[in-house]
């Protein structure tokens, strides 16, 4: 992982760049039951035979793009990997049904979900909700959340569909850190800085609304599903307390934990390689399976478990 020290240097990367120019955002389609067609945007890397890929869901602030360093990576490794753009949705309910309506474009019966704050809690609806189907086959959270309470001390949810821009934005970049800290957080937290300007009003309306709207996940609901659960908890500062993950790790007892000692809020920016290789790991557990999400190959040749050393708690 290359050193950072001064901001932008990650968008003006060659990694970064090499990302936009070698990978094409596409957009599908999904018409809904009302008649309304909504556009999803979305990266697509790695062996097309795959057919239950890793699908990375952003937080509130980012785009598809932030997760450019695991699109790469994962991808070039042999795995089948989606990074989503999600239009504009006032419910998780709604949310869900988009989301499986584009898997059905896709033809994809089953994923693997990587979620970031909202991006996990939308994954854990989603596996709720598609439950008798049982489209989920593992979760992998950072940074999430099991309740929209967690977000009480923010605007009622009602207000985001006519606030202006700069409010909404001042709303996120206070739980930004501020001061001195690492160098690769620092550029994490300007890539996604630079990414949050690229949002409509509506999107960001939206993507807050789904933030603080009344909603909770049933952690049975994907227990009983036997849904594979890795969290990565981050030990230093985020915008998510600790109080807030522990209450998702004792909804998942048997979850994998991957620690990482820093990182802050985007550490799939700020400790991609570490991150990385716990996906890795993560995924292994599928291989030979029809839920591989990447191809038949020696996971064992590419990445040992002890290399990561996620535990189980």
């Amino acid at each position: 992982m290359t050193s950072s020290g001064t901001s932008g240097d990650l968008k003006s990367s060659k990694e970064y760049q090499s990302f936009r120019s070698s990978i094409s955002l596409k957009k599908e389609a999904v018409e809904h039951a009302d008649g309304s067609i909504k556009s999803w945007a979305l990266y697509d890397y790695g062996p097309r035979g795959v057919r239950c890929p890793l699908v990375f869901l952003p937080p509130a602030t980012g785009t598809a793009d932030v997760f450019y360093k695991q699109i790469i990576a994962l991808g070039s490794a042999g795995f089948r990997v989606l990074s989503v753009d999600y239009p504009i949705y006032w419910t998780h309910k709604e949310w869900c049904d988009g989301f499986s309506k584009l898997l059905d474009v896709l033809e994809l019966d089953s994923v693997h979900l990587f979620g970031v704050s909202l991006g996990g809690f939308l994954a854990q609806k989603f596996a709720e909700y598609t439950k008798a189907s049982r489209r989920v086959q593992s979760i992998i959270l950072s940074n999430s959340f099991i309740d929209t309470n967690a977000f009480s001390k923010l605007p009622n949810w009602q207000m985001y569909k006519y606030s202006p821009t700069f409010v909404m934005k001042r709303l996120i970049l206070k739980n930004f850190p501020k001061g001195k800290i690492d160098p690769e957080v620092a550029d994490s937290v300007d890539f996604v800085v630079e990414k949050l300007d690229t949002l409509s009003r509506e999107q960001l309306a939206s993507r807050l609304t789904l933030n603080t709207i009344p909603g909770y996940i049933e952690p049975h609901q994907l227990n009983e599903q036997e849904i594979s659960i890795m969290l990565v908890d981050i030990l230093d500062q985020t915008a998510i307390s600790p109080k807030i993950r522990e209450e998702v790790a004792k909804c998942y007892p048997d979850a994998k934990i991957a620690h990482i000692k820093t990182g802050g809020n985007f550490a799939f920016l700020s400790r991609d390689q570490e991150l990385n290789v716990y996906i890795k790991v993560h995924l292994r557990t599928f291989a030979g399976t029809r839920f591989s999400a990447g191809e038949d190959f020696d996971f064992g040749a590419n990445v040992s478990a002890n290399s990561a050393g996620a535990d189980s708690e």
